[in-house]
């Protein structure tokens, strides 16, 4: 662990010789859904071609594959990570236990999220389950927009799976609402949510597993450092965990602590402590030397 809580570090590469294993979030991390951060993908491969290992963990609705063809039809280089694990592989062992018929609620782009279960889909008057991958349009709809059938759906003491605990991702230059807002609505309705995606124990569980196994199996647990930019759910996945954090800073709380002249660090450091987050360093983008 650092020396010091909160102390700013020029790069990743001053934390090289301190850890040999990253779980590194996606999105906001290494690209904001539009482009890839060439600064975070040049890190990455660099703590690697030290002899570290990088496993990505992400919220993402979708299994595996369906995410690895995402980044890489960004650009992402493949020697950037050794694996990835997403919420949505760990999401289908709720969806697999979870009663039939259930209902899904989100795009039809996440619906090989089922590809391979014994699910019976049908709409939400006879679904004994909810599946929720996100909103069905997020490009204009809000979790406000939900209220009335999930609070039908709660009356009937419907399960909610989420499969994306994330309440907002970067999109380009705006916020998008996801799952996790409309889990959050459910919860504050009434109803019953699972979770399995970060900042929920499986996740990480499963994350450490593959990259113990691209270590070759000798990584322990005060070797791994998480990177992350979402307090409810990097920052309180790793703490919850037992994981030391590197946090970036100019990820979805920017707004909080930045003004026309850029990242306040005083009000960085007031807007961590409010949270709760005790984050071993900082850095505004993910960069392997000087941080822009």
């Amino acid at each position: 662990m650092l020396d010091t809580k909160f102390g700013r570090i020029s790069g990743l590469g001053a934390l090289a010789g301190r850890y040999k294993g990253l779980l590194c979030d996606v999105w906001g991390v290494l690209h904001n859904g539009v482009a890839v951060y060439d600064e975070a993908m040049n890190a990455l491969t660099q703590f690697r071609k030290q002899g570290g290992n990088v496993v990505m963990i992400t919220n993402s609705p979708r299994p595996r594959d369906g995410v690895l063809a995402q980044l890489y039809g960004l650009g992402v280089d493949e020697e950037t990570f050794d694996d990835i694990v997403t919420s949505g592989d760990v999401t289908r062992v709720l969806i697999a236990q979870a009663e039939q018929p259930v209902f899904h609620l989100g795009p039809e782009r996440d619906l090989p999220l089922f590809d391979g279960l014994d699910v019976e889909l049908s709409d939400l008057s006879q679904a004994k389950a909810i599946v929720c991958t996100g909103l069905f349009d997020d490009e204009s709809e809000t979790p406000e927009d939900y209220r009335e059938q999930l609070s039908t759906a709660v009356a009937r003491s419907v399960p909610f799976i989420c499969a994306n605990p994330d309440l907002v991702v970067e999109r380009g230059d705006r916020l998008i609402w996801c799952a996790g807002a409309l889990a959050r609505l459910y919860e504050e309705l009434g109803g019953k949510t699972q979770l399995a995606g970060k900042p929920h124990k499986p996740i990480y569980d499963l994350a450490e597993k593959q990259l113990v196994t691209a270590a070759g199996g000798t990584l322990s647990r005060s070797q791994i450092i998480c990177i992350g930019d979402g307090m409810p759910t990097d920052v309180a996945g790793a703490q919850l965990n037992g994981f030391d954090l590197l946090y970036i800073a100019a990820g979805i709380h920017a707004g909080d602590y930045s003004d026309k002249n850029g990242l306040d660090e005083a009000a960085l450091q007031a807007f961590l402590k409010s949270q709760g987050a005790t984050p071993a360093a900082w850095m505004p983008h993910l960069a392997w030397g000087e941080s822009r």
